[in-house]
């Protein structure tokens, strides 16, 4: 049985597991339903249909068989025996990505209710239950499984399939404890790119009984969910300058900003006007004009920052704004650069290139970044293509019947390749791959210090050669990625 209850506009829609006596359990206002029900009402969350016990897990599935069928949108299957932080759903249910994933922790010691999984290139690629096993797993699964819209078809068409085999008693003692892992196996061994939304320091279990559930509560407190927010709100993965000498201290902006009410695509607007004026400066010439602009080159990359980690605490995601991040650096990088020449050409005639063939530099570093921007659109683009296309033709679609999934989606790397993927384990060599390619923090340090210390000719020739490096170090890994 199920009972459904509107809440808001949103696209997503809850399949709450309330099958369990679990979920009875009495908690701090209420039991553990109540507890999750209101966790759920301060999530952007359509509807919440609540699944009442109704025969056993085949009723059970076959019921979220034919909501899958109807639903639009994303849809989430818990279980309402789950303690969890409101922060772990939402790492879900706000996330701007709005396809298939499961809640995973990296505690790789599985359990009745912490089933195994295997998580490779952030996507769970093996799933377990009592009946299916993992091999090589490192993590595991802890409840909560999103379906986006593209995979709500085979979601129903999996949950019926086990329905059929729960019932006919082929997957051993199933019992409804069990229906979101079973959806979890079915949905990855169908083929469904499965994001694995890891916890971190965030919990999340199910319980079984009163011991347990307030256990569980006691953990919750132990854990600073808003610190959490914070910290998961500023890119672990960022460049060196990025990391070091900006994000250090711009995560104390964050949560100022977001009190003040400041939208990321209004820091973003900050960002291009400080550019602009550091330009202003930097056309001046003389050695003050350079430093001031250098100054401002730097509180520009700030805001730069600053825009993508208020997003990510706000969860204020928009195409647009992801739009408009990527175009104001390509725009508040050549502004620079012109800026620059014109202060080094200093009113001097712009025939022959100017003075030094400044413009010709100015030029040559602008195609360089064009250059080098088109790489890695052209690149990504053309990944996503060939994913989706090989999705279409070739779905691999295993057996729910097989206890053992031992199908690895990569195979060996040999090489270049492997050595790549071996320095990145290293703290150092990691650093320095980041580095090579020259992100945008290297660049706007590299821009900034040169014009500081030296001039606009020193600074274009170092982005030329750096850059050209760069282009080097891409276009060897592109094809070697491309082979493989």
């Amino acid at each position: 049985m199920t009972a459904s209850m509107t809440r808001a506009s949103a696209t997503t829609s809850v399949v709450l597991l309330a099958t369990t006596p679990a979920c009875r359990l009495p908690c701090a206002g209420g039991t553990l339903l109540d507890r999750i029900n209101d966790q759920l009402s301060r999530l952007p969350v359509r509807d919440v249909q609540v699944m009442t016990p109704g025969g056993g897990a085949g009723v059970d599935l076959r019921g979220i068989a034919k909501i899958a069928r109807a639903a639009t949108g994303v849809l989430v299957v818990l279980p309402a025996d789950l303690v969890a932080h409101t922060e772990a759903l939402a790492q879900l249910l706000e996330h701007p990505a709005r396809g298939s994933a499961a809640l995973v922790s990296s505690d790789a010691g599985g359990g009745p209710l912490r089933p195994p999984v295997r998580v490779e290139g952030g996507r769970v690629v093996a799933a377990g239950s009592s009946f299916h096993t993992v091999p090589e797993a490192n993590a595991t699964f802890r409840g909560v499984l999103q379906a986006g819209g593209a995979d709500l078809a085979s979601l129903g068409d999996v949950a019926e399939e086990l329905a059929d085999l729960a019932d006919a008693g082929r997957l051993g003692p199933v019992t409804p404890v069990e229906v979101v892992d079973l959806l979890l196996v079915g949905l990855v061994r169908a083929g469904a790119r499965v994001r694995a939304a890891r916890l971190g320091p965030l919990h999340a279990d199910r319980v079984t009984g009163q011991a347990g559930a307030d256990t569980a509560l006691g953990r919750l407190a132990e854990v600073d969910e808003e610190q959490v927010r914070l910290d998961t709100a500023i890119k672990d993965r960022d460049g060196f300058f990025a990391t070091y000498f900006v994000s250090s201290w711009s995560r104390h902006l964050v949560r100022p900003a977001a009190r003040l009410g400041l939208t990321p695509n209004a820091v973003t607007g900050i960002s291009v006007a400080l550019a602009f004026l550091a330009a202003v400066w930097f056309s001046a010439g003389d050695r003050g004009a350079q430093v001031a602009g250098a100054v401002l080159l730097y509180l520009s990359f700030v805001c730069d920052c600053l825009d993508g980690q208020l997003a990510r605490y706000t969860r204020s995601f928009s195409p647009f704004g992801a739009w408009m991040d990527g175009m104001a650096d390509r725009l508040k990088e050549y502004v620079v650069y012109v800026g620059l020449a014109i202060g080094y050409a200093a009113g001097l005639p712009w025939s022959d290139g100017g003075p030094d063939g400044i413009w010709h530099l100015a030029v040559a570093a602008m195609i360089l970044q064009v250059v080098r921007h088109g790489l890695d659109f052209a690149f990504g683009g053309s990944r996503a293509d060939a994913r989706r296309i090989g999705e279409l033709w070739s779905k691999p679609v295993r057996s729910l019947l097989e206890a053992s999934d031992g199908a690895r989606p990569d195979a060996p790397r040999k090489g270049v390749l492997r050595l790549a993927l071996a320095m990145e384990r290293e703290s150092l060599a990691r650093w320095l791959k980041r580095m090579v390619v020259l992100p945008i923090g290297e660049r706007m340090a590299l821009i900034a210090i040169t014009a500081a210390v030296f001039n606009a000719r020193v600074t274009f020739l170092a982005l030329l050669v750096w850059g050209a490096v760069a282009v080097t170090y891409q276009l060897a890994g592109r094809m070697l990625r491309t082979a493989r």
